[in-house]
């Protein structure tokens, strides 16, 4: 059969995603920090885009007749129907140029006493590392025990521990195992007690010695029983010791007031501070809504560049990377209202949804899944997705992730729901109030959640157990 090329009309449909589609997306997924950081970096590499004051005068809109034109996409193009919100069309473009409050919300974020604390706005804390160098250096020893103690704290981790053997600080300090071995017994006698031990045992037997406890059960019990004491075998541990179990017990409550971490205490990892993109108040019998605008900048076109485009001043390329970068602005200006718009409307649905949650408490917290909201406000679900993955509502309850609300439900005795998080609190203050000495098993858990009319097998509060970070019966029991 003889091949040969030839033309053909076809018409079919597709979905296009266009740069504005995708920048739309984009800023609905992002956090309220990497929204500003966007911002920022936009008002740098675009010369159309800038910031707007209080002070500067409102544009004249004859003005701007031109860039409103720009920003008319294509026939062809496809609209971000996701973040549409159904009600009325973008504010006039002359407001874009003007500046545009993002804020879709009933009233602004404002006031001083409102505003995030900044109590933790401290100076540089100082390092584990820091705190035994000091140590080191102003104690009496020779430039070699320095050099040799300088290799081992170098060498002990984030939680106090030495990571290296004997051998190794040996090579690296260019002395004996021995002199190693005698420096490490004077940095085991540093701050905080317990550091540079080479393993759990190590560490608890120095904060025993620290307390003068040599020689005693105490330490006997962390030589040579410390898997039984984890296990919390006491009469096994009496038995072998030949003491009696009371002893244990002491023994025992001593041991847990040790730290098995020294070195966390000098953590330098960075506390991370959230800050709510969302403000819930309660104003007489109404939720109020009330987005967070502190530190995101209210953007305009300049109208400078506005001015020459059309008038003969500038050649054709400097007109057409003009117009691109008004494109550009409107565009983000349009992306981000539509992204507040969406958290305002989202934020809205929950509250409606869980309204017995925020008037009443997490009892009252009821099953709520994607699909709930999206076919409340007319979106799709993966809109609702991105618009409620790292964002947080300061609530009458509390600061919570809005994933926080979404939760699904096990079936009641009398044919209703309840809210997966509302067992798990229930399964908590169960546990909190049972005797420490008699702890209940799960399946007595969920005998007495059925007598609370929830339907729920044993496994269930095996999981939900674990995912509080609860032990079990025989690891909750206390024996004084």
């Amino acid at each position: 059969m003889a091949m040969e090329m030839r033309q053909q009309l076809k018409m079919s449909q597709q979905l296009v995603m266009t740069p504005q589609l995708q920048q739309a997306i984009k800023l609905l997924q992002l956090t309220r920090m990497e929204l500003q950081e966007l911002v920022v970096q936009e008002l740098e590499e675009n010369p159309l885009l800038e910031e707007t004051t209080e002070q500067e005068e409102i544009h004249e809109p004859d003005t701007l007749e031109v860039a409103e034109q720009e920003i008319e996409p294509a026939k062809d193009s496809v609209d971000f129907h996701e973040v549409e919100t159904g009600e009325e069309t973008l504010r006039d473009w002359d407001s874009y140029l003007d500046g545009y409050n993002y804020s879709s919300g009933e009233q602004q974020y404002g006031g001083d006493d409102e505003r995030p604390s900044f109590e933790n706005l401290l100076t540089k804390k100082g390092t584990l590392i820091d705190h035994l160098l000091w140590q080191l250096h102003m104690g009496q020893y020779s430039e070699m025990d320095v050099r040799v103690g300088e290799v081992i704290i170098g060498n002990i981790d984030d939680y106090g521990y030495l990571r290296a053997t004997l051998s190794e600080i040996a090579l690296a300090s260019n002395a004996t195992e021995e002199d190693v071995e005698d420096v490490l017994d004077c940095i085991q006698e540093f701050d905080p007690p317990g550091v540079a031990a080479r393993d759990l045992r190590e560490c608890l037997l120095i904060q025993a010695h620290n307390l003068g406890m040599k020689g005693s059960v105490v330490e006997r019990i962390l030589q040579n029983h410390l898997g039984d004491l984890e296990k919390r075998n006491y009469k096994q541990i009496a038995k072998i010791l030949k003491i009696d179990i009371n002893q244990v017990l002491m023994a025992s409550k001593i041991i847990s007031g040790f730290d098995p971490r020294p070195g966390s205490t000098f953590s330098t990892d960075d506390v991370h501070y959230i800050t709510p993109d969302i403000f819930v108040h309660k104003v007489g019998d109404d939720y109020v809504v009330m987005l967070n605008e502190e530190g995101l900048p209210s953007l305009k076109v300049s109208s400078q560049y506005a001015d020459v485009r059309g008038n003969g001043a500038i050649d054709s390329n400097a007109e057409h990377y003009i117009n691109d970068k008004m494109r550009s602005a409107l565009w983000l200006i349009k992306s981000i209202q539509q992204r507040q718009r969406t958290i305002y409307k989202v934020a809205k649905s929950i509250i409606r949804f869980q309204r017995e949650y925020f008037d009443r408490g997490i009892e009252y917290l009821r099953p709520l899944v994607l699909r709930d909201i999206a076919e409340d406000i007319g979106m799709h679900e993966s809109t609702i997705s991105r618009v409620t993955t790292n964002k947080y509502m300061q609530t009458p309850q509390g600061l919570l992730e809005l994933k926080y609300f979404f939760n699904s439900g096990l079936s009641t005795s009398d044919g209703d729901f309840v809210a997966s998080e509302s067992v798990k609190n229930r399964i908590k203050e169960i546990i909190e109030k049972e005797n420490p000495k008699k702890p209940l098993s799960d399946q007595k858990i969920a005998e007495l959640l059925e007598v609370q009319t929830v339907n729920i097998a044993r496994r269930t509060v095996t999981k939900y157990r674990e995912m509080l970070n609860i032990g079990s019966s025989s690891e909750r029991k206390r024996h004084f």
